[in-house]
């Protein structure tokens, strides 16, 4: 309970902080519902010469486009901005004021700042996915449901340790932020299918840079086509980086000489 005040706190902070701002919140829609309209303008014409696209059928892929806004959200809701001000904190020095904190740091760093707009492209991704659901005409009871929230945790899981590794280079290297554009950048070809793309880039997309684990799979859990094998993959993915990325943050962590250096 003491960590949920915490994150409560700091998502206080941050509305208050954005609301002095509003305009970023007509900008942050414009930006969202342009970027749906173009996927789905994408989706149709691509659709109108063909009936499967990798093996995919509209409804699927419109399964799979509403999966891509929700965890687009949540990453750029909470992950991204929060490992963009530790990076920062890292370089100016003012990591020492959260080293002092009576709290695990890592888990400080992971909730401090918060881009509350991004609850649209939430909110978008989750009217995509009904939308989807009634289009299929699918039912989906409490196993299959329960099935997507799991793997829809274990992707948020394995983004987030793969983005705290990639922050916790800003220890050894002076400026990290533009390896999070790229990444938000390759996070663009989660909106296609995995199974769409050649051996090599589909192997990169999993193992390398998982966005497969962040979008496919949790749309194959709504559209009833994960297998058990990448269920527990997915599972063993996200507990082993998990400890990874922990591990990472501690050697990390006793690099850090502060601003007293």
């Amino acid at each position: 309970m003491k960590y949920f005040r915490l994150f409560g706190a700091f998502l206080r902070v941050s509305v208050m902080s954005e609301l002095a701002y509003r305009v970023n919140f007509f900008w942050q829609l414009f930006q969202s519902i342009l970027s749906l309209v173009v996927s789905l303008i994408g989706l149709a014409v691509i659709f109108s010469y063909t009936s499967t696209l990798g093996g995919w059928h509209p409804s699927e892929i419109l399964v799979l486009v509403g999966v891509y806004f929700l965890v687009g959200g949540v990453i750029g809701l909470i992950i991204q901005p929060s490992m963009e001000q530790f990076i920062e904190s890292v370089r100016d020095g003012t990591l020492d004021f959260t080293l002092t904190k009576p709290a695990d740091t890592q888990l400080i760093v992971s909730i401090k700042q918060a881009d509350i707009w991004r609850l649209i492209d939430i909110l978008l991704g989750l009217g995509v996915l009904v939308t989807a659901l009634i289009w299929m005409g699918e039912k989906v009871g409490i196993w299959q449901a329960g099935l997507f929230i799991l793997m829809f945790i274990a992707g948020a899981i394995i983004v987030y340790s793969f983005l705290l590794i990639l922050a916790t280079l800003s220890f050894w290297f002076v400026r990290v932020e533009n390896i999070l554009v790229i990444f938000q950048s390759i996070y663009e070809a989660g909106r296609w299918p995995v199974s769409l793309y050649p051996g090599w880039l589909r192997y990169g997309l999993t193992f390398v840079i998982p966005i497969a684990f962040a979008t496919t799979i949790p749309a194959e859990a709504l559209t009833a086509r994960l297998n058990w094998e990448t269920l527990l993959g997915a599972v063993g993915l996200a507990v082993g980086l998990l400890a990874v990325s922990r591990l990472f943050w501690r050697i990390g962590l006793r690099r850090y000489s502060g601003t007293s250096a």
